[in-house]
């Protein structure tokens, strides 16, 4: 016994000697914030935050491999807990949230059937899986399995559901996507994205120049939900009561409803139109989201569309905004080039008052190259310098007589109007040009009591113009003679335009631009007696109010033979890096509609430069449309028709500037946004199938 006691007790001496050797050979310190720090965390061990338990998180943070915000179960309040332990400041950041962007689900078709695990990596392994578009969702919920706070869940129609209220944005679920369809995504992410070409886009989606998420906001009125339509629009376009009274919406032909000739295409913009004016006529503004501030300024030169929609997307980034007008009031061509009874003022005021209450400062009746230049705006502190001054110098015809009195160019003889200086145009008015600036000028006449003829020198088909406003003009008495172009302009004995003298046409080879050029039909000369000659045959920005600007640094700026400033077409950045430009500068005139896209994609550019990353596009951007989104042989579709433009009656709406064209009632609305088919990008919703009713039914 005794000796078993001594056995024993030398036994654990020996091994309490070894123990105390081997702690201070292998004696390992750990850091007392590692505790520290697990202390704070909320100890759910979900993983969301790519480690394998908060030990091993708060590890990683103490030996900088994680940030202090890492934990996405615990949210801000954790990750500033877990900054005081760190001695370190965590400041805000932009919740990133889940998104996918697939609207097939069970409408997009089979290529082939897939009795495999009912994994969509699995599945996606087997030729990128069974469904027939390239871009979409397999459906078998790897994502819901993935996400450990449930916030994803498959809806009735094979498609992924995500509730916003539990998502943290911990990306689990983006991982395990092998399609790529879902993305964590900010409001300032949303705001600048671009199409691409991976993205289920409905055709209509891509070919809107604002890149408007078009079946998502019919969708939200379909529904009754007009303040997420609103919302939806506004991701994309600040001026949608401008755009639904003047956009000629090229979205229409590409709808695929309209396509093939099977049905009338959904009437897109008269709901736009609808939506948007519903919002001014409740009497509040739907809330958008705005970035925290940067502390970074840009100055925007010019109250266009471009420079609007600019300021307008700066400011929701966080950007401070100062908005240059050379004018008395904002709105450029819209104010001083689209007349009353297209667009009141009281509503582009409405809009633009929107734009100014985010926090944009303005300054009027202010010339650049005058009053400021690019070196006052540098040394005042602006980091950059948006510039887009619109095309205002009418083309000339380069006619004998062009320069007599009574001859106007037509944006020089709207602008006139609407800075309301009394135009005397007399009896006979003759207007030259096809396009939506020549039938605005027409029609503007006519309510001024003159009989008007418009020449064009091509057919009606070339006419460049909205088809509907060509309509609304021959209504109001219009006189429309094509294939005929000026030759020359008679003067009186005191030098005013009497006679105008035409030529006729007929059409040769096509041009560069794809149409039949006009040729001259020998011995054809015509007189016309005319009071007043408006030509509106096209217009130019005017490069000179940079030359007026004497900065040295401008002497570096270069231009293109079409007399606009040299700058990247997609960024509108030009050689000089902190300037940039949008709009008629950049392109030439345009729509409306292109001006404010490109003052979004200008906005961009520009948040990119502020904030130190590389100014250019993805590889993959949408710029053409996709061609398996070219289906026109549908099925299962009715033919339903859609409801007239509501309008004045001519013989009434020719003796008054008050707005011609009105607006669908809610019941008509509700009825025509049933007729959209919420395309993806091959997928659609027949006519006898179950509508789909989930929030995200665009998404």
């Amino acid at each position: 016994m005794t000796i078993a006691f001594i056995c024993l007790f030398g036994l654990g001496f020996v091994a309490a000697v070894g123990l105390g050797v081997a702690s201070r050979v292998f004696y390992v310190e750990e850091d007392p914030r590692i505790a520290e720090v697990e202390d704070v965390l909320p100890g759910a061990n979900c993983g969301g935050c790519g480690f394998p338990g908060c030990g091993s998180a708060a590890e990683a943070i103490v030996n900088g491999n994680a940030p202090a915000d890492v934990c996405v179960a615990g949210g801000p309040s954790v990750a500033a807990k877990v900054g005081a332990v760190m001695g370190v400041t965590v400041g805000l950041k932009e919740p990133e949230l889940a998104k996918q962007t697939c609207a097939g689900g069970d409408r997009a078709n089979d290529r082939y059937v897939y009795n495999g695990m009912q994994d969509c990596r699995a599945a996606h392994l087997l030729f990128g899986g069974q469904k027939d578009c390239r871009i979409g969702c397999l459906g078998f919920g790897s994502c819901v399995r993935a996400c450990n706070f449930g916030a994803i869940e498959m809806g009735d129609h094979g498609l992924p559901i995500f509730k916003p209220e539990k998502c943290v944005g911990c990306g689990a679920c983006v991982k395990t996507c092998p399609k790529g369809i879902i993305s964590l995504i900010s409001n300032t992410t949303k705001l600048i994205h671009l199409n691409s070409e991976d993205e289920c886009l409905a055709p209509c989606r891509q070919r809107c120049p604002a890149q408007i998420d078009i079946p998502s906001y019919i969708d939200a009125i379909r529904t009754g939900n007009y303040e997420e339509a609103v919302r939806v629009l506004k991701e994309r376009n600040p001026l949608i009561l401008v755009c639904g009274r003047v956009c000629p919406h090229p979205c229409e032909e590409w709808c695929r409803r309209g396509e093939g000739g099977q049905d009338d295409p959904v009437a897109i913009n008269m709901l736009k139109r609808f939506v948007a004016d519903w919002e001014m006529d409740s009497g509040k503004r739907v809330e958008v989201t705005q970035g925290p501030d940067t502390g970074k300024r840009v100055a925007v030169i010019g109250g266009g569309p471009a420079g609007l929609s600019s300021a307008y997307f700066l400011r929701r980034l966080g950007h401070q905004v100062t908005l240059f007008e050379s004018m008395p009031n904002l709105g450029g061509m819209l104010r001083y080039g689209i007349p009353e009874y297209r667009l009141p003022k009281k509503i582009l005021d409405w809009e633009i008052q929107g734009i100014l209450d985010l926090g944009v400062e303005v300054r009027k009746n202010v010339k650049f190259g005058g009053d400021f230049n690019v070196e006052f705006l540098l040394s005042s502190g602006y980091d950059a310098i948006f510039l887009a001054a619109g095309a205002w110098i009418s083309s000339k015809m380069r006619t004998e007589g062009e320069d007599m009195e009574g001859v106007w160019g037509g944006i020089d003889f709207l602008r006139m109007r609407d800075l309301g200086i009394h135009v005397d145009v007399g009896k006979k008015v003759v207007v030259v040009g096809g396009g939506n600036t020549a039938i605005d000028a027409a029609r503007t006449s006519r309510r001024l009591g003159a009989e008007v003829t418009l020449l064009y020198r091509r057919s009606r088909k070339e006419m460049p113009a909205n088809v509907m406003e060509i309509v609304a003009a021959e209504e109001e008495g219009v006189q429309l003679h094509f294939l005929a172009a000026p030759s020359r302009i008679v003067g009186d004995e005191n030098g005013r335009a009497k006679q105008l003298e035409y030529i006729k046409m007929e059409l040769g080879e096509p041009d560069e631009s794809g149409r039949r050029r006009p040729v001259p039909v020998e011995g054809s000369e015509t007189l016309l007696d005319v009071d007043t000659i408006i030509a509106a045959i096209g217009q130019k920005a005017d490069t000179s109010i940079i030359e007026k600007d004497k900065s040295p640094r401008l002497e570096e700026l270069t231009y293109t033979r079409w007399g606009t400033m040299d700058a990247n077409e997609d960024t509108g950045q030009s050689n000089l890096p902190y300037l940039f430009t949008a709009g008629d500068f950049l392109t030439g005139p345009a729509l409306v509609v292109d001006a404010i896209g490109g003052g979004r994609k200008a906005a961009r550019a520009i948040h990119l430069y502020l904030t130190g990353q590389e100014v250019d596009i993805p590889e993959n951007s949408q710029k053409k449309r996709l061609p398996e989104s070219e289906v026109t042989d549908l099925e299962g579709i009715e033919k339903k028709g859609r409801p007239p433009m509501p309008e004045l009656p001519a013989d009434e709406r020719i003796h008054t500037f008050e707005e011609s064209e009105l607006t669908l009632t809610e019941e008509e609305a509700l009825k025509e946004s049933a007729r959209c088919l919420q395309c993806g990008v091959t997928c659609y919703w027949r006519d006898d199938q179950k509508r789909y009713e989930d929030a995200q039914s665009a998404a």
